[in-house]
């Protein structure tokens, strides 16, 4: 039997928490990968595994990824994420998440939870009734906080048009045809902002009510979710899960520029070589969408108003030309670069 240590995804990770609650029908995974600049922070994902070692695998990249976004953001928090394992019927009870927030009570303010794929905000505020070790609660009109989406999409927006001046030479999406994966908060959103700009929309998501009302929105057109990897256009961004760019799928691709705000989209770490052997410009995922979590962080740490959380977004371009003007003279990919970068920021490198 393979030990956690021996983990493909296991990075050295500072502790990895397995909670199971018997009366509420809790499972649920806590990783901190590390607290070198702070606590470990990073939301919580609701996620139907079939498989539990997908679970496993999923918050040990999720985690190592929050380490990374909130070194590279500029951010006094460290990394780490959790994931509940929801049943196949995916019901999520109170009594779950107030076991869930108990559970991270328990582990004294070293992880600091917050929304991410199936929490809402009202289940956060149901897991705060638990713990104070918690961000992303509802805020009054133009204070710090909140839903951490809307700040998402305004980051992953301003890296889409950072890449298409630096992968494509243009100053605008206006024109351009931008094939966006997903059709939840930040895709609806960075698809409102581009179509703003005039780009061209076509997307794609597994619920066809859900993307058919952001495609009718920004008059886009709607593709099949098997299609849309396959799409020729200026830009693909992908905006659902992660582990999307494979070895097949990299090879499969039709744009010069991916640009998008879904976590761990590179399947592996030889994937970067990949993408960037076949001279398509990559936006290291933890750069671009790293809107929320500066948001989310902004709130907790208390250091600053909505003003100063728009300031810390609008950096997430710089760091982008950073990232590919090493690449360009080194001749490393940018995942690679920004690997590099954020593990001497965190003290590994």
């Amino acid at each position: 039997m393979q030990s956690l240590w021996d983990l493909p995804d296991f990075d050295d990770h500072e502790a990895v928490h397995f909670v199971t609650d018997r009366d509420s029908g809790l499972k649920a995974i806590i990783a901190m990968h590390s607290t070198a600049l702070g606590p470990a922070a990073g939301g919580t994902r609701f996620w139907h595994y079939p498989d539990p070692n997908q679970a496993v695998a999923d918050v040990l990249r999720l985690s190592r990824g929050m380490s990374y976004k909130n070194a590279m953001a500029g951010l006094k928090l460290g990394g780490g994420k959790a994931v509940i394992l929801a049943g196949p019927d995916r019901a999520k009870t109170p009594e779950m998440l107030a076991a869930f927030g108990k559970a991270v009570d328990r582990l004294g303010g070293n992880y600091v939870t917050a929304e991410d794929v199936g929490i809402s905000v009202a289940d956060i505020v149901a897991i705060a009734q638990q713990t104070k070790f918690v961000s992303g609660l509802p805020v009054a009109e133009g204070s710090v906080g909140g839903d951490p989406g809307p700040h998402t999409s305004y980051g992953v927006y301003l890296g889409v048009r950072a890449a298409a001046k630096r992968g494509l030479g243009k100053d605008s999406l206006a024109g351009l045809h931008i094939a966006i994966q997903g059709a939840g908060s930040v895709a609806s959103g960075v698809a409102r902002l581009a179509a703003k700009d005039g780009a061209r929309i076509s997307i794609a998501d597994i619920d066809q009510a859900r993307v058919q009302k952001v495609a009718d929105e920004v008059g886009g057109t709607v593709v099949f979710a098997d299609e849309i990897m396959t799409l020729e256009a200026d830009i693909l961004s992908p905006n659902a899960l992660g582990a999307i760019l494979d070895e097949q799928s990299i090879a499969a691709l039709r744009v010069p520029v991916v640009a998008g705000g879904a976590n761990n989209q590179l399947a592996r770490k030889e994937d970067g070589d990949r993408i960037h052997t076949r001279g398509i410009l990559y936006a290291p995922d933890y750069v671009i969408n790293a809107g929320g979590i500066i948001n989310v962080a902004t709130e907790y740490l208390k250091d600053g108003d909505k003003d100063e959380v728009r300031r810390r977004i609008e950096k997430i371009p710089g760091r982008l030309e950073e990232i590919w003007a090493e690449s360009a003279a080194t001749g490393r990919n940018p995942a690679a670069v920004a690997d590099a970068m954020a593990q001497r920021l965190i003290g590994r490198g």
